[in-house]
Order: structure tokens, then sequence, then C-alpha cells
């Protein structure tokens, strides 16, 4: 038989600056909307966290932490609790981490709904159920009204590299074949439907989801991976410009193997944007060496994060971190680390 359902506590239907003020307020804010769905472990101001992955030989500790302000704050998709959940795991993941914890502090505006709080909330703890991850601590602070945009979410997170993982960007060697897990700037062409500046009408969706289950099917099946990146702010092209010069290597990348929806193209030839960096939330990108890539292509496309994987170019031994794109014509076009912001509050 079911417990009968909690008393509400909250009353009104908004956040008010008695919610940040200490007292009982404040207590029934966050045990109502918080605690009762993240049930973290204890009621200390830390969390104490054991497991057996820590006391393996070898093993590293793996520590991130992340802010996300993403305007609107709910999308096609998604929401920033969402984001915040899986920008931290696949943080950890492209690392070769194995997510275990995460912590989560809300900077909350006056007038916030409690409605919006406690979808954002659900959303977090369902992500976190699908990634294998547990939200043990956290924090709330409310700001006055215009201090900040409804609600800002920090998250940090906590994971184990099992001993003889070791992918870095440095590790990519000329010959190795470029990967990424699916197509590319659908978080960034969804945010600016959302936004309704611009009279977009779409149902592209944000990409936004957790690659560690992803990483540890490629791990298994191409265990000489070299490193992973995650394609988020600056798109695409920002992550391969950041590995090429931790390498040293140069990368070339074919435009007919993008895997790019006609929806995206198609809201960056209106608006004037270069899908490359267009800002992702569920898209990385890896280099293998060449003779595992079709075994990483298959293990990745066997999975629901990478069914529309694709390889996407090679590493060489051109001038030392650049990147290239054979272009639909045949010829070469130099893809640039991004100057400036094409969109910002993406996530």
């Amino acid at each position: 038989m079911a417990a009968p359902p909690k008393p509400a506590r909250l009353r009104g239907d908004r956040v008010t600056m008695a919610h940040g003020g200490g007292g009982k307020a404040m207590r029934d804010l966050i045990e109502e909307v918080f605690t009762d769905v993240f049930q973290p472990p204890g009621s200390e101001d830390q969390a104490r966290l054991t497991a057996r992955a820590l006391s393996e030989p070898g093993a590293q500790l793996a520590f991130t932490t992340d802010s996300f302000v993403v305007s609107p704050p709910e999308f096609h998709g998604g929401d920033i609790g969402k984001i915040a959940v899986c920008g931290t795991v696949n943080d950890l993941a492209v690392g070769g981490a194995k997510p275990l914890w995460l912590s989560a502090a809300f900077i909350i505006e006056e007038g916030c709904e409690f409605d919006l709080l406690r979808r954002i909330v659900a959303s977090m703890q369902e992500e976190a159920d699908k990634a294998g991850v547990r939200i043990v601590t956290g924090d709330t602070k409310v700001v006055e009204r215009g201090a900040a945009d409804k609600v800002f979410v920090t998250t940090s997170g906590v994971g184990v590299i099992p001993c003889g993982r070791d992918l870095m960007a440095a590790n990519i060697r000329p010959g190795d074949v470029a990967l990424v897990n699916g197509v590319l700037g659908d978080h960034g062409a969804t945010i600016l439907a959302a936004r309704g500046d611009m009279a977009l009408s779409t149902d592209i969706r944000s990409d936004c989801q957790s690659l560690n289950g992803l990483i540890e099917a490629v791990l298994s099946a191409a265990p000489g991976t070299r490193a992973a990146r995650d394609a988020t702010r600056g798109g695409l092209a920002s992550a391969l410009n950041e590995m090429a010069e931790a390498a040293g290597v140069s990368i070339e990348i074919a435009e007919t193997d993008l895997p790019l929806r006609p929806e995206v193209k198609g809201v960056c030839e209106v608006l004037g944007l270069d899908p490359l960096y267009l800002a992702n939330e569920g898209t990385l990108v890896l280099f293998v060496p060449g003779d595992e890539a079709q075994a990483a292509l298959d293990a990745m496309r066997a999975t629901e994060a990478g069914r529309n994987a694709a390889i996407i170019g090679t590493a060489g031994d051109g001038p030392k971190g650049r990147v290239t794109m054979k272009t639909l014509f045949g010829g070469s076009r130099l893809v640039d680390t991004l100057v400036g912001e094409q969109l910002p509050r993406i996530c």
C-alpha cells in the first residue's frame, strides 16, 4: 500500500525572499521541492560517500563542476535541470570516469514559480536515474527580483576512473579517426526557436542526454580509444580545435560526412549561423586508432545515444593545431576557433 502524500507546506505559488532567509519558509522550500525528490543520504552539511570503486588499485578520482544559465529554462527536449545533470555526467564520462555522485546548487529569483522548480527538480532526478548517478548534496539561495533569471543551477560531479584508462586529447596521433555519436546543432537550434525572437517554427528537439553508457560501450569495443570531448558551447568546431592544439596534430573533417538535419541547416542559413559552432548537449567527438574505428562506430550505433553516429574525419601530421574541412565542392576550408559567441545563454 502506497504511503499517503505529505501535506503541502509551501504557501502561495511563487518564491519570496523569505524562502532564502534561513527560517521555516526556507526549510519548507528545501524539503518539499528538493530533498523530498533527491533523497540525499543524511541531513548534514556534507555528503559522506563510499564506493567499492574508490578502493580499487590504480583508480583515480575525477571531479568537475559547471554552472547553467540557459534561457529559456524549459525547451523542447529538456530544461535547465536536465542539462545540469547531463552536462556534469558527460564532463566526467569523456575523461573515462564512471560518474557516481552529483551536487546541485540553485540560485532562485524572487517570484520564480514553485511549479517550475518542481518540474526542473523532477527532470534532474529522472535524468540522474537514467545515468545511474545520485544527487547527494546541494544548496539554495534566493536573490531579489531582477538579480537572476528565474533559476540558475550549478552542479558538481564526482566519478572514478578505472585503472588503465587514459582518455586525453594529448593522446591523439596522426592516422586516428574522428567520430561523432549523433547529429549536430540540435540544441542550439532548439534554443533559438524556444526564445521566439526570430519567429522560428520547428520540431527540432535538444539532443540533451547523458553519454556515460555510450562511452562505456565504446571503450569495451575499442579499448585503444584515445580521447573524447563533448561538443557543447562553441560546438564541434571548438571541440576539434581544442583537441588538435592539445595533441599537436592537424585534423581534417569532410562536410559530406557531417550528420546534420535539414531543419538545422535551414535555421543556420536563415540566420547566417554556422552549424559547426552551434552548441550540443548530448553529442561528443572521439578519436580512435584507425583499426578500431569500425568497432567503435558499431558500438555507438548499438546505443540509443549513438544511433546516428558517423565517422567524420582523421587526425594528420599537417600544421599543428589546424582544423580544416573538405567542402562539398572539393575545396578546403579552415575551421577556426569561434571568436565571441554565436548565441549567448545556451546552457
